[in-house]
């Protein structure tokens, strides 16, 4: 609801609208009029008067130390007080598409490649099914790289899912 707070996150994670300062019935008609134009939409927030604009948005935002029924309707829920752990979840949340894009184009040039060769003749059974074990071990490894992910400074990490939803410590 505070300026200063939302403008910080926002300038971090590269957002140029901010609204704050909104009355519940105010941010649940933004939220439908900015879908409605066909823009994506994440809310933030952590009382009861967010929680139709948090249910509303394409991802919600809840603090774990808010009212129940806020962190009910979010996706996320940042457990500590503190929103600046948003941005490295926004950060892992980047850094994870990004692995899973480069597994499926790894798998997708594999198989474009050996399948052919396999089909006609020109790959030995046994070399194709070593060459596919070598390519799941490939996927997997490049996967648990995101294991070492740390986020900036000393703040918060993700800590799994609770109910369905994501925490963020």
């Amino acid at each position: 609801d505070r300026a200063a707070p939302a403008g910080a996150v926002a300038a971090a994670l590269g957002i140029e609208e901010v609204h704050a300062r909104c009355t519940p019935e105010g941010k649940a008609a933004l939220v439908r009029e900015l879908r409605r134009g066909g823009a994506r939409v994440a809310v933030v927030g952590d009382g009861v008067n967010d929680a139709a604009a948090l249910a509303g948005a394409d991802l919600g935002i809840a603090m774990g130390s808010g009212a129940d029924v806020a962190i009910g309707a979010a996706d996320l829920t940042l457990a500590r007080g503190d929103i600046e752990v948003l941005v490295d979840a926004v950060r892992l949340a980047r850094r994870t598409l990004g692995t899973i894009r480069a597994n499926l184009a790894w798998a997708f040039g594999y198989n474009v490649v050996t399948v052919p060769l396999a089909m006609v003749g020109l790959l030995d059974p046994m070399v194709a099914a070593a060459a596919m074990s070598a390519s799941s071990v490939f996927v997997v490894a490049n996967s648990l790289r995101l294991r070492g992910w740390q986020p900036s400074g000393s703040r918060g990490r993700a800590h799994g899912t609770r109910g369905g939803k994501a925490v963020v410590r």
